[in-house]
């Protein structure tokens, strides 16, 4: 039993200050605590600890704890350019002179502060979500053209493409 207990808090541990994708990471990890584990095992111990996988700022399936922040406010947006130029925005629509752009989890404040200091003279602000963002267009603008200026500050060659 103490075992499985110094198991236990070795898989916290190492969950909570490392970023690990796989079983096979993390049953390498606890071998180097000490702690040789099946996979089974560690399936269950995973399932005990109501472990979960999030996407990472890098867009990496990742371990997390339960009581952990599934995501991390980044003040620099390069880190999100950098996020985003693997994906972009994941969809758009409009609805009068109204925009809604998906964006990956935990994204979209990121790409709202980036299509906000763009100033683009199309666009008159923007509002985010966790993975929406709002933008409000200037009433004269025409679609095509605000997705064009919108595609200067976010990669979205799957919309524009299609």
């Amino acid at each position: 039993m103490e075992d499985r207990l110094g198991r236990i808090e070795a898989v916290k541990m190492i969950i909570s200050t490392q970023e690990l994708s796989t079983q096979d990471e993390l049953m390498a990890e606890l071998k180097k605590a000490g702690y040789v584990v099946a996979q089974p095992t560690l399936s269950r111990d995973l399932k005990l600890l109501k472990v979960v996988k999030v996407m990472n700022d890098e867009g990496r399936y990742v371990y997390r704890m339960p009581d952990t922040q599934s995501f991390v406010s980044v003040s620099d947006t390069h880190l999100t350019l950098a996020a985003m130029n693997r994906m972009g925005a994941l969809h758009v629509k409009f609805s009068g002179s109204v925009a809604v752009m998906k964006t990956l989890p935990g994204h979209a404040a990121h790409v709202a502060y980036d299509i906000d200091a763009a100033q683009l003279d199309c666009v008159l602000g923007t509002v985010a979500g966790f993975d929406t963002v709002l933008i409000v267009c200037d009433e004269t603008a025409d679609r095509a053209d605000v997705l064009t200026a919108l595609a200067r500050v976010v990669p979205m060659d799957k919309i524009l493409n299609t």
